[in-house]
């Protein structure tokens, strides 16, 4: 196999220069508009070797970042202080079905399937399984309305805030994920 002395050249390119007024052949891929995402790859430019310098020249990686953002991307394990969805024990999933449970193993699976689906309310619109896990800690119905959950909103703050039980910070956590909740639900379109 032949080295060739230029990394990143592609010699089979068919590509024009993507340089406005360029005639050269597009060997080198550099950033496009889109990075590259969940759906796939992203966009590329393809430059010969004059522009693609000249393009690489003036690329900076970190536009628009803050400084601190800036030297999080340049720590020696930026990207792998996290577990990735697939490599997590859940993979992004609940906990497993308890098989014993069931009686066929596909009613765990489409039970599963069921729950991570929007639910229908009587009024037609959607409730995301998020909006539904909202609803349960809010202690409501699934075809509550806007007055039932600003009522119920209200209810709870009332008796969970410190400044209205005597101070009792216990049941901060409580609160907070109704306020969550309640945070989540009010911008749904269920409740529009």
């Amino acid at each position: 196999m032949k080295q060739d002395r230029f990394h990143g050249r592609v010699r089979e390119s068919r590509r024009p220069c993507d340089w406005p007024g360029c005639a050269e052949v597009g060997e080198f891929r550099a950033p496009g508009p889109r990075g590259p995402s969940f759906d796939g790859p992203g966009q590329y430019r393809w430059f010969c070797l004059d522009y693609v310098r000249q393009f690489n020249a003036g690329y900076d990686w970190f536009e628009g970042m803050t400084a601190e953002e800036i030297l999080a991307a340049q720590h020696p394990i930026h990207g792998w202080d996290r577990q990735t969805r697939a490599f997590s024990p859940t993979a992004g999933i609940d906990a497993a079905p308890r098989w014993a449970d069931f009686k066929d193993p596909l009613e765990a699976i489409s039970g599963r399937a069921r729950a991570r689906r929007p639910a229908q309310r009587k009024d037609g619109r959607e409730v995301t399984p998020d909006e539904r896990r909202a609803l349960d800690v809010l202690g409501l119905e699934l075809d509550a309305d806007r007055r039932a959950l600003r009522k119920r909103y209200s209810e709870l703050v009332h008796a969970l805030h410190p400044d209205r039980n005597g101070g009792d910070r216990s049941s901060e956590k409580r609160l907070q994920s109704v306020v969550e909740a309640y945070q989540l639900l009010r911008k749904a379109a269920a409740f529009a």
